[in-house]
């Protein structure tokens, strides 16, 4: 049966637009046409007049969300139950990342991805590994024990991991440090499909360009974990800023980058190569004030989640939050925020083909917004959950 959305105001990812209507049918978009072209045989579900109808947001970066963190529980279950409290937020498809730690546990989280991408709308997209090929100067928050050169084992893991996730439209992001991986190694796993980010990295700008050229796609939370600019050692930072053809992922709450380095950012990048991320944790959709992460206990204060010792250890925010910030703190028109967490990570992942925009042939995955830029409803492969 063919369902008809009609009522709201709708951003299709390029344009608003009035007086229209989404025709959804099975898990896909069949069209979207002028309310009066809407086809008689479909049944018709009419939206608040106020509210806005637009793609649903994409998350590349979620290490957990909703009391559940992926590395303490690499499970099917720990996925799914990530995806469903960041649907809450309007995130219909995202990345459980899973930071550095022992390599059996990495690929127990990468088989939960797989088996989790099979289950109907879970909203699982893929896994991002942020780790274990960092370095050891800029770990962060990352167990320096864990942190390592890939070996060939892995090598074997990881190149044959992308295509089993692409059966399923699914992609593998991997975060390394170029001065930690070799050329060689960065173009077998890009060429395997790989989707290779820059981070927590101490790399100078030569070595950050030569790893460009070699195959990393993009940055992960450009200028977190990693040296800033300076006017003779300008390093990653400045490498990401100037290679129009780099992605730079970025959280935006105000903490981790200051709005005006962002508005900075969003001046230098061609328009399209600067996406949302989240990096949530935990907390992000609870009312807890804790939790623990490799054994230390990780606070919630003030919008910060800190280690005892004030470093940062992910993100207190939500993809909804992150759209409100970029409105309210850099000044952005709502569409090319909508665009940041939306039609731009899809296009970072390869998968803005059925993702990121309301269009004939797209998955019916779909954010409803109310004026405030709350979340009413979500549809992940047309199924809906209201909120």
């Amino acid at each position: 049966m063919r369902q008809v959305l009609v009522g709201a105001r709708l951003f299709t990812g390029e344009r608003m637009l009035d007086g229209h209507a989404v025709v959804v049918e099975g898990e896909r978009i069949r069209a979207v046409v002028p309310v009066d072209a809407v086809p008689t045989d479909a049944q018709v579900q009419r939206l608040p007049e106020d509210a806005l109808l637009v793609p649903g947001f994409l998350d590349a970066q979620v290490n957990g969300a909703g009391g559940v963190l992926f590395n303490d529980t690499p499970t099917v279950e720990a996925a799914l139950a990530i995806a469903a409290a960041a649907r809450r937020s309007g995130t219909t498809g995202l990345l459980p990342t899973f930071i550095t730690d022992e390599p059996g546990r990495m690929r127990q989280a990468c088989e939960a991805a797989v088996e989790a991408m099979a289950r109907p709308a879970s909203g699982v997209l893929g896994i991002h590994l942020e780790g274990p090929f960092i370095s050891g100067e800029r770990p962060g928050v990352h167990e320096s024990r864990f942190i390592r050169v890939p070996d060939a084992g892995d090598l074997d893991y990881l190149s044959a991991l992308p295509a089993r996730l692409a059966g399923q439209g699914g992609r593998l992001v991997v975060t390394l440090a170029p001065e930690c991986v070799a050329d060689a190694v960065i173009q077998r796993l890009a060429s395997a499909g790989v989707v290779l980010s820059a981070g927590h990295t101490a790399a100078t700008y030569e070595r950050t360009r030569e790893a460009l050229v070699a195959g990393v796609r993009g940055f992960t939370h450009l200028f977190n974990a990693m040296p800033p600019a300076q006017s003779r050692q300008p390093g990653p930072v400045v490498a990401a800023l100037e290679a129009d053809e780099a992605w730079c992922g970025v959280i935006a709450d105000g903490i981790h980058v200051h709005p005006a380095m962002l508005r900075l950012l969003l001046r230098v990048k061609p328009p399209g190569r600067v996406f949302l991320v989240t990096d949530a944790m935990p907390p992000v959709g609870t009312e807890v004030t804790s939790f623990m992460l490799y054994g230390r206990t990780i606070l919630r204060r003030e919008g910060r989640l800190v280690t005892e010792n004030g470093t940062l250890a992910g993100a207190d925010i939500d993809m909804v939050s992150a759209v409100r910030n970029c409105v309210r703190l850099l000044g952005l028109p709502l569409e090319e925020c909508l665009r940041m967490a939306s039609l731009y990570p899809a296009s970072y992942l390869g998968l803005d083909g059925h993702l990121g925009r309301v269009a004939p042939g797209y998955r019916a995955d779909l954010t409803l917004l109310r004026a405030e830029l709350s979340v009413l409803a979500t549809w992940v492969g047309g199924q809906q959950q209201r909120h």
